[in-house]
């Protein structure tokens, strides 16, 4: 059965997250109707990563198997027309080898987390950023954020229904950028627990914003305990980026 990589983006704002859920629209659901209508199979799409509620992606990647080939630039089409009017767009469909998988072959995961950082709220990207209109102190948070660098025990930044086997990670690059009255938060690592960039990012705030000192974050960070992090940060500022294979 020849096996298929698609690299999708969306716009998380209507959907209950990428997995298919009993109550409410999904993005694994509105591309596996798509492909049922243009194969006249049904199987399944198998993604990179799921995201949560709210949460958008410019680069999420998936596979699914059909039994018999496809024409990729037709089918990459028809995917596009199929999935109207939903948020959804299908940049890219290749062949790939039987062995590859979408969510084990991943080497690396990119998610960029963004704050309109003014008094004035998100107008024209209302849903698409984490509005703060108090200002923040980016020096503070790019000083506590290198704490969080390599292999660690990140219970402080786990949610309390991550289904992972180990709160150990492993994170590649946090970096903080400013540009005008936005933040970036710019964040790599092989893989995630759930919730880690949202609460992450939510504990730097509390720095940026003076209420914790970087003595505070790392207190927080090393008491592996969730109770001790700060707020999660809303899912409308979090973008899947892109996946490494």
């Amino acid at each position: 059965m020849p096996r298929y990589k698609m690299i999708i983006e969306y716009d998380g704002t209507d959907f209950c997250g990428w997995q298919k859920q009993k109550h409410g629209t999904s993005v694994q659901e509105e591309l596996e109707k798509a492909l049922s209508i243009f194969t006249h199979e049904k199987t399944e799409v198998y993604g990179s990563g799921r995201t949560d509620a709210g949460v958008h992606a410019y680069g999420q990647v998936a596979h699914f198997d059909l039994s018999e080939e496809i024409n990729v630039f037709s089918a990459r089409a028809s995917f596009n027309a199929l999935v109207r009017p939903h948020a959804i767009g299908v940049l890219d469909i290749q062949q790939v080898p039987d062995d590859f998988h979408a969510r084990f072959s991943a080497k690396e995961r990119t998610y960029i987390y963004k704050i309109l950082n003014r008094r004035t709220p998100a107008i024209l990207d209302k849903n698409h950023v984490w509005h703060v209109g108090l200002p923040l102190d980016v020096s503070s948070m790019q000083k506590a954020a290198l704490l969080l660098l390599g292999k660690h025990d990140f219970s402080t930044f786990r949610d309390s229904e991550c289904q992972a086997k180990s709160p150990i990670k492993t994170l590649n690059e946090l970096t903080i950028t400013k540009r005008g009255d936005y933040i970036f938060f710019l964040v790599k690592a092989r893989s995630f627990l759930h919730h880690q960039v949202r609460n992450m990012v939510g504990s730097l705030v509390e720095v940026g914003l003076n209420r914790w000192s970087i003595d505070d974050f790392k207190s927080a960070f090393e008491a592996c305990d969730r109770t001790k992090g700060g707020p999660t940060a809303p899912a409308e500022g979090l973008y899947f980026q892109k996946v490494d294979y």
